[in-house]
């Protein structure tokens, strides 16, 4: 039975437990199926603005991940380019080592010199080992001082279980790099977040080097305009992967798929995790920057009250439909006393999807407000204490 089926027979099934009285509308808007059985060793799914996870099976166990370790490599590279001790035209040297690398390659020629944007190019597009080495030995003196720096990386950005040894992936009959799923999408995150001016090349289709044009080997380039990226990977002990990312409509997921069968299921198993997301949840943006939830009454200040807002704009991850059905309460203490200093913590937003808490963040004071004057703060201790009997 196709999917197409299926689905007109759960909108059936949804419109007459509606009719019925079963469920009511804003519930059926919420019913999502369960996520598509994919057949891969381990996957994460997530939304790469709010980070949160909508899919994900064995994400935290440490695999071998091939050609995926060069997206770690090209971060380094981007954030030494962005730290000012690389540059896009600086000439790399071409040493014996990087130009004997097996499997895929750039096909730099050896003592050559090539262009650290080339080289990129090289590593992200063509998935060069030769290239990724070459990198490493130009930024760190020797792959191994450079394996030291991804590690080093790996650590800063909250990847606990990772662990590299080489620029490649390239497995040896000795060892070979580890990387999880949820450590991939978190790498994935931080390259499309924090290198928005290079993450375009992720999503060229080729690139010729040496009078030498290859793909990009992520085929979900050239059949699904919504992606743009990133990587494939394929060794022996890693089986097919692919970390893609993907926008539409305002929403980028990050999908990452480890150990899958052949170069087509890591993308039929990529699109469905993809077609999920998209079809069954959206980005919601909750808050602005700054905005101003609630105003509140201050007792003993120069003013009689103070505005609370949201710090930092707020986005969260919800099933399509349900933004209407969300509850948001403030809760700050009764009395609101000065002084109060501007952005000062002042109590908690918490926004609730039917029984599910979805946000919860600090509301701060918009206003400073200084204590008030002898007879200001005698007025409202009478105020007060009046308010208080009244209220017993």
């Amino acid at each position: 039975m196709s999917v197409k089926n299926i689905q007109s027979i759960l909108g059936f099934i949804t419109s007459v437990l509606i009719g019925l009285g079963v469920v009511s509308q804003a519930s059926a808007q919420a019913i999502i199926p369960r996520a598509p059985d994919v057949a891969a060793t381990s996957y994460v799914l997530l939304d790469a603005k709010t980070g949160h996870i909508i899919v994900e099976e064995n994400a935290d166990e440490p695999l071998p991940p091939a050609s995926l370790t060069k997206i770690m490599t090209a971060y380094i590279a981007i954030e030494e380019i962005i730290n000012g001790n690389l540059g896009l035209n600086d000439m790399v040297h071409i040493s014996e080592k990087a130009w004997r690398m097996e499997g895929s390659k750039m096909f730099v020629d050896v003592n050559s010199q090539v262009s650290v944007e080339d080289l990129l190019r090289g590593i992200i597009i063509q998935s060069g080992n030769d290239a990724s080495v070459a990198m490493a030995e130009h930024i760190a003196g020797s792959e191994d001082a450079f394996a030291d720096m991804m590690n080093q990386y790996a650590e800063v950005l909250g990847m606990n279980s990772s662990f590299f040894m080489n620029a490649s992936g390239l497995d040896t009959e000795l060892y070979y790099n580890t990387m999880s799923a949820r450590d991939l999408s978190i790498l994935a995150t931080a390259t499309i977040q924090r290198h928005g001016q290079f993450y375009a090349m992720y999503a060229e289709r080729e690139f010729t080097y040496n009078n030498i044009r290859q793909s990009n080997r992520n085929t979900l380039l050239f059949r699904d305009r919504n992606v743009d990226g990133m990587k494939t990977g394929w060794t022996d002990a890693a089986g097919y992967c692919l970390v893609a990312s993907a926008e539409r409509e305002g929403m980028r997921l990050i999908s990452v798929v480890m150990g899958t069968a052949s170069e087509e299921a890591r993308a039929i198993e990529t699109q469905k995790l993809l077609t999920y997301g998209f079809r069954y949840f959206e980005t919601h943006k909750l808050y602005d920057a700054n905005q101003v939830l609630t105003s509140l009454p201050v007792y003993a200040g120069e003013r009689d009250s103070v505005d609370l807002a949201i710090k930092e704009e707020v986005y969260v991850t919800i099933p399509r439909g349900q933004a209407e059905a969300m509850t948001a309460t403030v809760d700050v203490d009764e009395i609101i006393q000065a002084p109060v200093q501007e952005g000062q913590v002042m109590g908690v937003v918490n926004v609730m999807l039917e029984n599910e808490m979805i946000h919860s963040g600090d509301v701060v004071a918009v206003q400073e407000v200084a204590e008030g004057g002898a007879f200001k703060r005698f007025v409202d201790w009478i105020n007060w204490m009046f308010n208080d009997s009244f209220s017993e």
